[in-house]
């Protein structure tokens, strides 16, 4: 069995079918890159993490195989010496996509005409070479896409087969595991998780608006919002991944988590209260599991306007640039939006014994008695980073923390690698365990003339400490670091110190117990 890998976004897709035969002693699967993807690079790294070699095309395309199967279009697929068969990478074929390198193969047909344009995985440009068609078998996971692939590509459609959609009904069976994916990225059950997902190009979310998801986490309460971000791997791959990390680098201070494999975005998904997109499809996958759905790019124009996709961005509601946290709070799924989902597959959780069945038929050989299933989503096992700049209101017993600057907020900075101008700005700075704590909090103190207290966990629980020579040690709590706030606050007005001092922050109720020690 030979495996067709374009690019990273392929391989993912590639690698949520491939366990179905993969672990068949019959079956032995081969890798291999066309090198036709503009996004090509990256994907033998990612591969070789996987413990997958690639073999070189030049080889593969003079030996046979019994099946041959890809989640792309492009390069000489038609060298191939055996059946092919190809899957959608993303859902389904909506996108308008120009031919790249490839020279439309019009056979005994006109050319297309007038405003029509190529739909990616529809289009005779990429479903047929000299006038014959490519692939054996096409997947599609619901009639509709049939019904377009009639009109763009006739001669292809008899080679049309539903099978569903494989990474919907993973995403579907994995709800029973949203808690566990929750914790696993360290959201608590009283925050609201936000997904920030972006398909590439520049009428992406993340292409028309690359400080979008800075902006959005400089917005949201940090204890009550928890922000992941999603991005395709092409937009990786086409910049480098070192410049996108150093693109990035303001919103992860900003305490979003940055998803840091490609295959992380669908535990993300099934965990998320709400999800901010554009045109792709983790977008589209979200609604489909019912989860609240904003749109931060709606390009009408690079889509095609009868597919799914295109129902999305009609339906849809838009994110706005005013009251972000309540938008989030009460966001809903219109009811047209719902009947869009219902285009995604017409054969729900049944991909995997429709595979499994065109597989084995194409291999020539029986099913096993107990075919494989599709495997369970890993624990995200990444965990949301600590802003190092934070702004904290103080309201009675209530805390509520920015990474931005906020209104009647007193700024609290961590060591641990910040803008120094913030430093020097800081009324609160936190440090890490230290050998020698209190050593610590009077140097610090009198580093920054401006610093009111300063505070550091240690073996026992935190330390903080005063201008005024005030020691405060304190136990109890999981967000220890916004106590040294509740001090401050209480210092400046006079307030004494109890031996337990109860907060709240997101909602959530806390509790720390302090002992103060004079001079």
């Amino acid at each position: 069995m030979l495996a067709v890998v374009h690019n990273v976004t392929a391989a993912t897709r590639l690698l949520d079918v491939l366990p179905l035969f993969a672990g068949d002693p019959r079956v032995q699967v081969v890798f291999t890159c066309p090198d036709s993807s503009a996004f090509t690079r990256g994907t033998e790294e990612y591969l070789a993490a996987r413990g997958i070699p690639l073999e070189p095309w030049a080889d593969v395309v003079g030996e046979d195989f019994d099946w041959a199967l890809a989640a792309s279009y492009g390069g000489d697929l038609q060298e191939l010496r055996a059946p092919l068969t190809v899957l959608p990478h993303g859902m389904g074929y909506n996108k308008f996509l120009e031919t790249g390198n490839r020279k439309p193969e019009t056979g005994n047909r006109k050319p297309e005409t007038g405003n029509r344009k190529p739909v990616f995985g529809l289009s005779e440009q990429w479903l047929m070479h000299h006038g014959e068609v490519i692939a054996e078998h096409h997947v599609l996971s619901h009639p509709e896409q049939l019904a377009r692939l009639r009109e763009y590509c006739p001669e292809a459609a008899d080679h049309a087969v539903i099978a569903g959609d494989s990474c919907l009904d993973r995403l579907r069976d994995a709800r029973e595991l949203r808690e566990s994916y929750r914790q696993a990225l360290g959201v608590t059950g009283e925050q609201t998780l936000v997904l920030i997902s972006s398909t590439w190009g520049w009428l992406s979310s993340y292409g028309s608006g690359p400080d979008l998801p800075a902006r959005i986490a400089h917005q949201l309460p940090l204890d009550e919002f928890a922000v992941v971000l999603a991005l395709h791997p092409n937009i990786g791959q086409g910049h480098y991944p070192w410049q996108l990390k150093m693109w990035l680098q303001k919103c992860e201070k900003a305490g979003v988590i940055v998803l840091p494999e490609e295959d992380l975005w669908q535990p993300a998904a099934v965990a998320a209260d709400v999800t901010i997109g554009d045109h792709g499809s983790v977008t589209y996958y979200s609604a489909c599991l019912g989860t609240p759905v904003l749109l931060a790019a709606a390009p009408h124009e690079a889509v095609d306007p009868d597919s799914p996709v295109a129902a999305l961005l009609r339906t849809a509601p838009a994110l706005t640039s005013e009251n972000l946290a309540d938008q989030l709070r009460t966001a809903t799924q219109p009811a047209d939006l719902v009947a869009a989902t219902a285009l995604a597959t017409s054969v729900p959780g049944q991909s995997a014994a429709l595979l499994t069945e065109l597989g084995y038929r194409t291999l020539n050989l029986p099913p096993p008695a107990q075919p494989a299933g599709f495997t369970a989503f890993p624990l995200p096992r990444v965990r949301r980073p600590e802003p190092g700049a934070q702004w904290i209101q103080v309201r009675g017993d209530e805390v509520t923390r920015f990474a931005a600057e906020a209104a009647d907020a007193h700024l609290v900075v961590h060591v641990d690698g910040p803008d120094p101008r913030l430093l020097r700005r800081a009324d609160i700075v936190l440090g890490d365990q230290f050998p020698e704590p209190g050593r610590w909090i009077a140097t610090t103190l009198a580093e920054f003339p401006g610093c009111e207290w300063a505070a550091c966990p240690t073996a026992a629980g935190w330390l903080a400490g005063s201008r005024d020579g005030l020691v405060v040690s304190y136990t109890g709590t999981d967000l220890p670091q916004a106590v040294p706030s509740l001090l401050y606050t209480r210092d400046r007005l006079g307030l004494d110190f109890p031996e337990q001092l109860p907060f709240t922050a997101g909602g959530r109720k806390h509790e720390a117990k302090l002992t103060v020690h004079y001079g």
